[in-house]
Formats: structure tokens, C-alpha cells, sequence
């Protein structure tokens, strides 16, 4: 009988106790007006295909959204945009575009539970059509950045300026990007959860004393 055994488990490969690791996991919303760029960005930043859920604008939007400023929006999203973006190899983030016509917006409760923050993008043009959203993620507490989408054409203003046009609060960040641009859709995502982590750890202290 021999001393040493033939038979081999299964080989272990300990570099990849790393990937191991459960990432973690959180919820970014990309909200907006309607036809503000809240599809191209989390098209421009998504490492996986994004989920798309659009349809044909009909003259059910007339009356109800401003189509004026966007005379070649042919689709717009009904449900959701869906995208994934790793930042680090323990911190993926999940990307959720809120539809932006109004008559969907019954959706935004079901699609920003559980968020840690949100961008809202803005329009210069069509300033308008950020109070709602900027009035929604107040009322539920969530924090979020402004992204002004820097349309072709379009004049651009200091953040002063758009933060009182906006009325909004002091510590609210404010970022110029071209949603269309991976790198400063990145960026975006990063301020937020930077932002975001902020706020939390903000509140967690404040209910310990």
C-alpha cells in the first residue's frame, strides 16, 4: 500500500480569493426632464448593453410634454434605462433612468426604492422641467447632484447662476457634463456617490449624539 495518494482534489487558485469577495452593490437614478439626455448617459457609461424600455412618442404626449425643444425625439423611455458601471473591484453601481414624460411618472417610487442618490440632468433651455424631479428626490430624502447636460448650441451659465434659478439648497453640487462622453459620465456617478456616502455618514453621526 502506498503512503502518498493518487487522487486530487479540486485545485484552489488563491489570486482570485479577491473576486471572491461579495462587491458591493448600490442604486444610482438618472432622472430628468423629458428628451434631457437620462438614456445617452447611462448608454455612454454602462459596461453591459443597457436595458432599454422605449416606445414611439404619440400625440398622447401632446399637451402634456413640451416636444417644441426636441422636434426629432422619435422614442422616449416608458419605464426604465437599466445600466451597470464597476468603479472599484468591491463597488459596483446599478444605473436606473426614470422615464421622463409625465404621464409615467406614477413609475419613480417603484424605480428609486432603495437608491443611495440620484442625478438629476438638467437642460439649460428648458430649466422648467427640473422642478418636479428636483421637488421629488427633497420630499423623499434621497440626496442628488445637478448635472447640467451641455447641449450643442446651448448658452452656458455660471452654477451660481443655475443654483438660484433652480432655488436650490447651498450644499446641493452642481457639474457641467456632455452626456454623450464616457469619462464625464463617470464623473457624474462618482460625485453622487461620493455625495451620497457624505449625506449618510453625515446622518449616522448626527443620530449617534
Amino acid at each position: 500500500m502506498s503512503g502518498s495518494s493518487s487522487s486530487k482534489g479540486p485545485s484552489v487558485d488563491f489570486e482570485t480569493t479577491k473576486a471572491q469577495r461579495a462587491a458591493a452593490s448600490t442604486k444610482i437614478v438618472i432622472a430628468g426632464g423629458f428628451g434631457v439626455g437620462k438614456s445617452t448617459l447611462v448608454g455612454a457609461v454602462s459596461e453591459i448593453d443597457p436595458l432599454r424600455t422605449e416606445a414611439l412618442v404619440t400625440n398622447e404626449s401632446e399637451g402634456v410634454d413640451d416636444l417644441a425643444a426636441v422636434p426629432t425625439k422619435a422614442t422616449t423611455t416608458v419605464a426604465m434605462d437599466f445600466g451597470r458601471l464597476t468603479l472599484a473591484e468591491d463597488l459596483v453601481l446599478y444605473l436606473f433612468g426614470t422615464p421622463g414624460q409625465r404621464r409615467f411618472w406614477f413609475m419613480w417610487d417603484d424605480l428609486c426604492r432603495g437608491a443611495i442618490g440620484a442625478i438629476v440632468l438638467v437642460d439649460v433651455a428648458r430649466l422648467d422641467e427640473s422642478f418636479s424631479p428636483l421637488d421629488y428626490f427633497e420630499s423623499k430624502g434621497i440626496p442628488f447632484i445637478v448635472a447640467v447636460n451641455e447641449f450643442d448650441g446651448v448658452p452656458r451659465y455660471p452654477a451660481e447662476e443655475i443654483a438660484a434659478a433652480l432655488a436650490l439648497p447651498a450644499e446641493v453640487p452642481i457639474i457641467s457634463l456632455d452626456a454623450r462622453d464616457r469619462e464625464q459620465a463617470k464623473g457624474a456617478l462618482v460625485k453622487i456617490t461620493e455625495y451620497a456616502l457624505t449625506r449618510l455618514r453625515e446622518s449616522l453621526t448626527a443620530n449617534a449624539n
